[in-house]
């Protein structure tokens, strides 16, 4: 089956979009034109800094239009991990961030009137086995207490009412999560940072990065496809698709393949039954499944089928795997029609989390690992803020940004099989 982005069907091409020129110099250069760089450009823009978005490819090419739409709260590492590592005061700003985080993409899907329908329809992760059903009930009283958050257990006998399947133990639900078209929303960021001033260009792939100095002032000349561009600073937001004109970040990101498969049209009856609150779905696997309805009412079912990055193999593989992993979920969908199949690639790092700051003297924003739709969005709000010298109160700013090992880093996936099957280990031992 020939790779196929449904979201990519959804919206029409963004090249009027892009500006026509490169400009000779901007106050602000942002590497990358995803969810984190027009939310950044939209922010600095507003703010009157002159900013200029280089972007490898489209706008929104990469992970920002091959996801699932889950606008998610909480981090990837469970909440106790996170406070022994971290201390509890660290944790609950971060906690607050992802809440903070899904409030900013529904003010700015408000504000700049962005038709991609966004729902806080809430999310439920299903437990695939009775263990971690238990730990749900913990994981509620934790995050209540620490965050003063409601988390919602659904028995087994319960589960009825949010997910037609059976194969699960019961489920933990978070009302704050919420869905959309991703696809639909960067094109609402490229539009409102456009609107805003900023000059958005595609298809100009940084090649490299120089600092340079002049009367004792530090500027970045930025050579691209397109030709060469100074800035006072510079913003890298390329997340998983980080090239060699910036080394330092690329050998901290680990690029992680996940892959997604889309159905025909279900009869309304039938999606209904699937999922009847219309939740974003995601299983309490290391090695997860994550589903949800598409606002057609299409199953959406996605996975770490293979963990390279995305080639015409690996999503034709990808395929038939998440297909039957659909159908282990809900045996309904086995004469479903699957009419759509694309590939993608997360940035994971080795601590499995976000970070943000200064590397090589420039900002960047990194390791959104499948959270990035709202993460990444409000990353790039921060990060414009910081840029301007204002206080973000970013926590993931001061944690420590380890390296990744030379098989996993961007550039170097021979080690990419053996982190699998780790995942795998530890799905069959936990």
């Amino acid at each position: 089956m020939q790779e196929k982005n449904f979201w990519a069907t959804t919206v029409e091409p963004l090249t009027f979009m892009a500006s026509r020129e490169l400009p000779e110099s901007a106050e602000v250069a942002i590497v990358g034109g995803g969810f984190c760089g027009l939310s950044a450009a939209r922010a600095l823009a507003k703010r009157g800094v002159n900013v200029a978005v280089l972007e490898a490819e489209t706008f929104g090419w990469g992970a920002s239009c091959r996801n699932g739409g889950m606008v998610l709260t909480g981090m990837k590492l469970p909440v106790p991990t996170l406070m022994k590592r971290y201390g509890r005061g660290t944790v609950r700003e971060m906690y607050a961030a992802s809440l903070e985080s899904i409030d900013l993409v529904e003010q700015i899907v408000r504000d700049e009137n962005i038709d991609c329908s966004f729902s806080r329809c809430g999310h439920l992760e299903v437990a695939c086995k009775r263990a971690h059903f238990d730990g749900f009930a913990e994981s509620a009283a934790l995050v209540k207490r620490e965050f003063q958050h409601e988390l919602h257990i659904i028995p087994k006998s319960g589960l009825r009412g949010e997910i037609g399947s059976d194969i699960y133990f019961g489920g933990l639900v978070d009302e704050t999560s919420a869905g959309l078209n991703p696809a639909r929303f960067v094109a609402g960021l490229a539009r409102a940072a456009k609107s805003a001033g900023a000059c958005l260009h595609h298809h100009a792939l940084v090649e490299k990065i120089d600092a340079e100095a002049n009367n004792g002032m530090r500027r970045f000349r930025l050579r691209t496809s397109k030709g060469t561009i100074t800035a006072r600073e510079v913003i890298l937001a390329s997340g998983a698709y980080t090239m060699d004109a910036t080394p330092a970040l690329r050998k901290k990101i680990i690029p992680i393949g996940s892959y997604i498969i889309v159905t025909e049209v279900l009869p309304g009856d039938l999606a209904r039954e699937l999922s009847p609150r219309n939740r974003m779905i995601y299983d309490s696997k290391h090695f997860l499944y994550y589903y949800r309805l598409t606002p057609d009412n299409r199953m959406l079912f996605g996975g770490r089928a293979a963990f390279f990055p995305e080639t015409e193999s690996t999503v034709r593989q990808s395929a038939e795997i998440l297909r039957q992993g659909m159908i282990s979920v809900y045996p309904q969908l086995r004469d479903t029609k699957v009419e759509y199949v694309w590939g993608g690639t997360l940035d994971f790092t080795m601590d499995v989390m976000p970070h943000a700051g200064k590397i090589d003297d420039m900002y960047f924003a990194a390791g959104f690992a499948g959270h990035g739709v709202a993460a990444a969005t409000w990353f790039g709000a921060k990060l414009a803020g910081t840029v301007c010298g204002e206080s973000t109160g970013n926590p993931f700013a001061a944690i420590p940004f380890p390296g990744a090992p030379i098989g996993l880093r961007s550039g170097h996936t021979w080690a990419l099989p053996l982190a699998g099957a780790w995942y795998r280990i530890l799905d069959f031992l936990t």
